[in-house]
């Protein structure tokens, strides 16, 4: 358990090209294959995202969720609207990797979502359903997560040019594929009202599942819950060092990669201190890729001992299925690979 670890790297190079040479990205970028090949996870460092940026995000997640009920209510729309608000025990994360809760219980997480709309592109006539109009509490509470969501986008971007060198490829290569990309972001809130919280059951903040899209970049509290399953089958615990975003790769990069990069499986399953759940939050980007681009396995990553494992899929096809399981509660039948993963896996 001890020898499990996220490694951290400084993507300055990347984040401030003039300051740093070819061969400082160079490193950058083998390290990255390395993390992204064994782990999944990575400490990202030298991000360049301002520290009020993070506060300001941090008090607004603060302001909304104090709320009472009735008022975070107001915003909850359709299940089919990937936006505003989620109560706790809604989704059940599990069931976007074709697994059901052992508990049957959805995850008492709540959340609040933002992302792209289709108004942002006005000549693409992109889809509604997928790039849906936000909602917003308060003048201040967009300002504060709009200025956050905008440095987290920043940082996905950077990421997909380290990870075009790491793979070998041209630069600017997923640049066609992310230029109107699906991008959402989930403020996560796990926190329950003292005396809600049944000890006799498996509690569960988040269910087990991988992101779905291309890179996840997560910011979040230096508190326990957030776990990791390694190579070696266990769950590990996981926590931000200081300063740093946690960064993680989506379903679409695993079949891109044909496996050869490893879209990890985590959950979070905050402690629960005298009775009461220990309060975490945390801001997740999915920078999950154009709603019609077609993910097609990287002719790099294939040879004859690793032949293609996927069929091409567009991102709108993928992301949507898997939508289907954790808001709608469809099970997902895709593939059994991250099912077999969590079934396999010690508790």
């Amino acid at each position: 358990m001890s020898a499990f670890q996220v490694p951290a790297i400084d993507i300055s190079p990347y984040v401030h090209p003039d300051d740093h040479s070819d061969a400082d990205r160079s490193a950058v970028a083998r390290a990255m294959d390395e993390a992204c090949s064994t782990v999944g996870f990575v400490q990202v460092l030298g991000h360049g995202v301002p520290s009020g940026v993070i506060e300001g995000l941090g008090s607004a997640v603060d302001s909304f969720f104090g709320l009472d009920p009735e008022a975070k209510s107001a915003y909850q729309l359709p299940p089919d609207v990937n936006r505003g608000y989620t109560p706790p025990r809604s989704e059940s994360l599990s069931l976007s990797l074709g697994v059901e809760s052992a508990s049957k219980m959805n995850d008492f997480f709540e959340a609040f979502n933002v992302g792209t709309a289709a108004s942002e592109f006005p000549g693409l006539d992109l889809p509604v359903s997928d790039y849906s109009e936000n909602v917003w509490p308060s003048a201040e509470f967009r300002t504060r997560v709009s200025a956050y969501y905008a440095e987290a986008g920043r940082v996905a971007h950077v990421l997909t040019h380290v990870f075009a060198d790491a793979l070998g490829l041209p630069s600017g290569f997923f640049e066609t594929f992310t230029d109107h990309s699906l991008d959402v972001m989930r403020l996560n809130n796990y926190a329950l009202p003292p005396g809600t919280v049944d000890l006799d059951g498996d509690l569960t903040g988040m269910g087990e599942h991988t992101d779905y899209g291309i890179v996840t970049v997560l910011w979040a509290d230096q508190v326990a819950g957030l776990q990791v399953l390694g190579a070696d089958g266990a769950w590990h615990d996981v926590r931000p060092a200081d300063g740093a975003l946690l960064v993680n790769l989506g379903d679409l990069t695993a079949q891109w990669t044909n496996d050869r990069w490893r879209s990890t499986l985590h959950r979070v399953k905050p402690p629960i201190v005298g009775g009461t759940i220990q309060r975490r939050r945390s801001a997740a980007y999915f920078h999950d890729g154009n709603v019609d681009a077609l993910i097609e396995t990287i002719p790099t990553c294939v040879d004859e001992d690793h032949p293609a494992a996927y069929r091409p899929v567009t991102v709108g096809e993928h992301i949507n299925a898997k939508l289907r399981g954790s808001r709608a509660g469809v099970l997902y039948t895709e593939s059994d690979r991250g099912a077999r993963r969590v079934r396999a896996a010690s508790s």
